[in-house]
């Protein structure tokens, strides 16, 4: 059997060959959703994607004879390390055939490459970032993915902790079916939070978008900051998502909630996109805006994305009347089938108690790995 050989990703052919490689490790995964495969050159793109700005990345690719195996990123994001006075190096864009020859190769080469940059330890998967896809899926392969989340193959977490890769952090994901219904004892809770003098909620204004996600990212700076791992979205990287998400968000399941006329929270939920995705299968063109009309109807669920409340607001018992708005939006106005929350941090017990609290089920968790490097281990 030939050995393998790993080349740095130079040129439009390597870049393209990185790029298509999924479908072919994919081929047999029914689950699998196509990423649009414009959209993941836009973000390895150093030049345009804003993420770039203040970070740096290489790609590589594995080589078994003349066919690629494997596939890796490695990355350096200048902006958390000088947040949090870490020297994390990461790894992301992994996709491998099931061989543990072509993982270990491709992460040596990773581990080599953020060792030059002055790293001390390798986090991911991350692509690129704790804002973008996050985590490997470890449970809950019989689901396919809701937009902006993560699937591979079984086999990803044997290849990934035979390169000496620990769990540092899961993430959960929780779903809600049926009707939507609050307990009782939620319900009252909601309505009394409701009736507090200054408390108020009005959705996103489609005619001032600019203005509005700036505000959404101005409360998700305040209301993550004390969380594992957060990285707060640059103004640049606001405007990246407001574009992408342009053709498919719903101004009628984003909200503020307000108190004393200043904003608190803020929540915003996306449709899933994904079933869409799959029938374009990697690109839009003309065929695609026909399947866009054709298959619309087959967007029947929904992804919570984001809910934050800012500190000096989480005494107001706002997540009550958040999740009473969000049910009554997506089952009265919408007519949604289901409702995907998450991902949240494990360790995050409240967050994760009230929602099962709401009838959510807890049906996928996702890993991020950690591994020390040099002196560090």
């Amino acid at each position: 059997m030939a050995g393998i050989d790993i080349v740095v990703v130079e040129g439009k052919a390597a870049l393209k060959e990185f790029i298509n490689l999924p479908w072919s490790i994919y081929a047999s995964y029914p689950n699998w959703v196509p990423p649009l495969k414009k959209e993941v050159e836009r973000l390895l793109d150093t030049g345009k994607h804003p993420f770039w700005e203040f970070s740096e990345r290489v790609l590589f690719l594995a080589r078994r004879g003349s066919k690629t195996v494997g596939r890796i990123a490695g990355i350096v994001d200048g902006h958390y390390n000088q947040v949090h006075n870490e020297k994390m190096g990461i790894w992301g864009f992994f996709e491998c055939t099931d061989d543990p020859e072509a993982a270990a190769a491709l992460f040596a080469r990773v581990e080599e490459w953020v060792i030059q940059k002055g790293m001390t330890f390798l986090r991911g998967p991350l692509n690129p970032s704790m804002n973008n896809e996050t985590g490997l899926l470890i449970e809950g392969f019989q689901y396919p993915p809701t937009v902006g989340m993560t699937y591979n193959p079984p086999y990803y977490q044997r290849l990934i902790e035979s390169c000496g890769f620990e769990k540092e952090k899961d993430l959960l994901a929780f779903l809600i079916d049926g009707e939507y219904r609050l307990p009782e004892w939620m319900d009252r809770l909601a309505e009394r939070t409701a009736k507090k003098k200054g408390v108020r909620i009005r959705h996103v204004d489609p005619k001032k978008m600019d203005a509005e996600f700036a505000l959404i990212r101005e409360i998700y700076n305040d209301s993550w900051s004390g969380n594992w791992g957060f990285v707060p979205l640059t103004e640049n990287e606001m405007k990246e998502i407001q574009k992408n998400v342009k053709p498919f968000a719903d101004p009628d399941l984003v909200f503020f909630i307000y108190y004393d006329d200043e904003p608190a929270a803020v929540c915003v939920i996306f449709p899933n996109v994904n079933p869409l995705l799959k029938r374009l299968n990697g690109s839009i063109g003309l065929l695609g805006i026909i399947k866009a009309l054709l298959y619309r109807r087959e967007i029947t669920g929904l992804r919570l994305i984001m809910f934050g409340i800012k500190e000096k607001y989480r005494q107001l018992g706002l997540p009550m009347l958040a999740f009473q708005h969000i049910y009554e939006v997506a089952r009265q106005k919408k007519g949604f089938k289901d409702l995907e929350m998450g991902w949240t941090l494990e360790d995050n017990e409240s967050i994760n108690f009230l929602t099962e609290e709401t009838g959510a089920k807890r049906y996928k968790t996702y890993r991020i790995f950690r591994k020390p490097l040099g002196d560090a281990q």
